[in-house]
């Protein structure tokens, strides 16, 4: 592995594949509120990119959002996600990859969620682009996508979240709304049984 940065964040890039890589930092408790929100009244199939340990993925899960997949390169993630889903009852109705985001094919998702670093957003927009869905939502959490305007914004600081509706032509958005405190119910603890 090898570390780059383009002053906007730090990205790993892999030896084996050459893709860019991220270190995984977990969602916060008002994150995966934030994310929720942005999802509420949604439906179809969620795909967390860089899933971690598979908080948002079980909490679309509760929320209604079926399929729920995480897709994740880190093994040792992977496991702790599964183990999460099985304290909480949920095993066999969340599913988490270990797989290549840049290799996961986006053509079926309706939702997607993305908590990456900075560097690799540029290389994101066009594989979602490319690939999502007319109708499709994603939402970001920690950092904006460089080029698309968001239809909505959730949050403040690091707990900011962004929503991006795919239509025909491609992304589309107004300009960002004011950054809201509003109180959003709280998401189910991952790690509660």
């Amino acid at each position: 592995m090898s570390l780059f940065g383009n002053g906007s964040g730090i990205a790993v890039l892999s030896l084996q594949t050459g893709e860019p890589q991220v270190p995984y930092v977990g969602a916060s408790v008002r994150q995966v509120e934030h994310v929720l929100s942005l999802l509420r009244g949604r439906s179809g199939k969620l795909v967390d990119l860089g899933s971690g340990d598979g908080r948002i993925v079980l909490a679309a899960h509760r929320c209604g959002l079926r399929p729920a997949v995480g897709y994740e390169l880190n093994p040792w993630l992977v496991a702790l996600a599964r183990l999460y889903a099985w304290r909480a009852g949920c095993a066999g109705s969340v599913c988490y990859h270990r797989k290549d985001l840049w290799k996961v094919n986006l053509r079926d998702c309706h939702n997607v969620s993305v908590f990456l670093a900075p560097s690799v957003l540029p290389l994101l927009e066009g594989k979602l682009q490319a690939e999502l869905p007319e109708g499709a939502r994603v939402v970001l959490g920690r950092f904006p996508l460089p080029t698309w305007q968001p239809v909505a914004v959730v949050g403040e600081g690091l707990d900011r979240v962004w929503a991006y509706d795919i239509h025909s032509g491609g992304p589309t958005g107004q300009a960002a709304p004011a950054p809201s405190s509003a109180f959003v119910p709280r998401a189910p603890d991952p790690q509660a049984g």
